[in-house]
């Protein structure tokens, strides 16, 4: 029996389907989550890095220009090649790609870069790029991380293939398209316009979330594209300009830190006119990118642990704090309004080790032991599991948790 569930999601309209044999549910590409029980963060990691490349590489789709497109599932789905999921699967496992496929998908995203320098959203298969979500009907303009991302599939590319040609050649446009970001001229956080009804979307992951005014996640996003840009610049001997971006991302950092930290709730608030409420996502970004300072990230991590009922399921995240919802965004209880991710779960256990290790590493334990048993999907929320297959699910919580491990290491 074959059940299919049709839902409009954030790009476009999203299948997600399961099969069912003889009263056994068993996700596509998935297991029965009836092997051996996880019972170490190492054996965690283990099973993370195994999963994310087996579903990295059962997603690959050949494209019709000859390039291997990895879209953010395994199966139907999210029908095109979307920039910030295949920046999160190279940020949490590029070993999964070979050095052909890097380099081939680089110039593929930096080839999409409109002429103003704005970076997409994602490129259909057909080589059409796509600057706002929704396949072009979410917002008047381009999303807001479309550059950064560019840049930071750019930097793990280099860092990986250290092709310098390819960077030669696409350099120049990674510096176009950070200086279409759109930002706030006063502070340089990058900024959704407040007086236009639907200017843009924000950070992808909260592309149904309607922020208006200076928004933080897209500026933690920028600060990182910056320092990475900064470093590219370094392999040329651009002195002066590597120094001009690490400069700008110093001057935004200290943007973030007086514009959005609320010590009251110690926490981030995700805009500044629009959906203030406070980011649990992005602040334990921050911390992740040591943006927040020491004391912040302390506040933050102590609040991860006392609120952790409220914000954890599974080992699986919420956007905004138990019982708040975005003040313009879908449904509640779904998707981007209040149901669960793994996405970032790295982030979040990176940050509640500060308060309390071990409730981080239970954290990793339910949150493998959940996606093997449901075999990574998408979001939850209760007994639901929305699209099983998610490539960003099983990769990106590598990155945060093994630099929490190699830290806790170095201080040994």
């Amino acid at each position: 029996m074959i059940m299919i569930r049709f839902k409009q999601n954030r790009t476009i309209f999203l299948f997600a389907y399961t099969l069912v044999f003889s009263g056994l549910l068993v996700c596509i590409g998935g297991n029965t989550g009836m092997a051996q029980e996880i019972e170490t963060v190492d054996e965690a990691v283990a099973w993370l890095e195994k999963t994310s490349t087996r579903l990295i590489r059962e997603s690959r789709r050949d494209m019709p220009n000859g390039i291997s497109a990895f879209p953010p599932q395994v199966g139907i789905g999210y029908e095109a090649f979307w920039l910030r999921d295949y920046a999160y699967m190279l940020e949490g496992n590029i070993s999964a790609f070979t050095d052909q496929e890097l380099k081939d998908a680089c110039r593929f995203f930096v080839d999409g870069i409109r002429e103003d320098g704005a970076g997409v959203d994602c490129i259909k298969y057909d080589g059409t790029p796509i600057y706002m979500p929704g396949y072009g009907s979410m917002g008047t303009n381009p999303v807001t991380d479309g550059s950064p991302f560019t840049v930071e599939v750019a930097y793990y590319t280099y860092r990986k293939t250290q092709d310098k040609q390819l960077l030669l050649d696409i350099v120049d446009r990674l510096i176009l398209t950070m200086n279409a970001c759109p930002r706030n001229p006063a502070n340089g956080l990058v900024h959704i316009d407040s007086e236009t009804e639907w200017d843009r979307c924000p950070y992808g992951f909260t592309d149904t979330v309607r922020k208006k005014g200076d928004v933080f996640f897209s500026s933690l996003l920028f600060v990182r594209a910056s320092r990475y840009l900064s470093e590219l610049l370094d392999v040329f001997g651009r002195t002066d300009e590597s120094q001009a971006w690490l400069k700008e991302a110093e001057q935004v950092q200290a943007s973030i830190l007086s514009t959005f930290w609320d010590e009251e709730q110690s926490l981030f608030r995700a805009a500044t006119v629009q959906c203030r409420e406070p980011d649990i996502w992005g602040s334990a970004f921050a911390v992740f990118l040591g943006i927040a300072t020491k004391n912040q990230a302390i506040k933050i991590a102590e609040y991860f642990a006392h609120h952790y009922d409220e914000i954890v399921d599974k080992g699986q995240i919420r956007h905004t704090p138990g019982g708040v919802y975005w003040e313009v965004a879908g449904t509640r209880d779904q998707y981007q309004n209040g149901a669960y991710w793994a996405t970032p779960a790295g982030w979040f256990v990176y940050t509640l080790d500060l308060a309390d290790s071990e409730l981080a590493d239970h954290t990793i334990l339910d949150l493998v032991r959940d996606m093997k048993q449901r075999n990574c999907p998408e979001w939850v929320f209760g007994n639901h599991a929305q699209l099983p297959g998610y490539n960003a699910s099983a990769s990106l919580p590598l990155a945060g948790i093994k630099t929490l491990l190699a830290h806790r290491k170095s201080a040994q």
